[in-house]
């Protein structure tokens, strides 16, 4: 894994998904106690609260694996520090167009923002791939999911600090 395809995380952000984690891991026994005990009410084709028992419980192991996977492979700290704008990354930009309107996201992974409000933006879109490397008052073009070209200007970028 190369450090612009790793997923970088805060220590507070790598500690909360931490307890996430641990949290739904100890809870795995009542979810099993919950699911032998709706079973227990009878005829299971008709037994809503068994089946939203076992839903529960899937969302459950599928959180649990994600978290797994996201743990197993982040790199806990400041993203690598470049010229240009990187994972990690707080980024303004500017519109080129009619509009002229600035904005304001981070670049990174929704679980590294956790704990602010920013919009955040995988460098895997489109933007993101498009402003990935680029400096300060660097134009590039990117292409919409509607299929619009898209302008927009680096105004600035600076370390996300959550």
């Amino acid at each position: 894994m190369s450090t612009t395809d790793a997923t970088w995380l805060s220590q507070d952000a790598y500690d909360r998904l931490q307890a996430e984690l641990n949290e739904l891991i100890a809870a795995r026994p009542a979810m099993a106690a919950e699911i032998n005990a709706r079973r227990e009410e009878g005829d299971l084709k008709e037994n809503g609260g068994y089946h939203a028992a076992r839903e529960e419980q899937g969302k459950a192991e599928g959180r649990i694996r994600q978290l797994q996977e996201l743990l197993r492979v982040a790199h806990v700290g400041e993203a690598p520090r470049g010229d240009g704008v990187s994972i990690g990354n707080v980024v303004v930009i500017y519109f080129d167009d009619d509009t002229s309107d600035t904005e304001t996201f981070l670049l990174g992974s929704r679980e590294i923002a956790a704990t602010t409000d920013l919009t955040v933006y995988s460098p895997e879109s489109a933007l993101g791939q498009a402003i990935m490397g680029a400096r300060k008052g660097q134009t590039v073009t990117y292409t919409a999911p509607s299929g619009v070209d898209i302008k927009v200007t680096v105004v600035s970028f600076e370390a996300f600090g959550g």
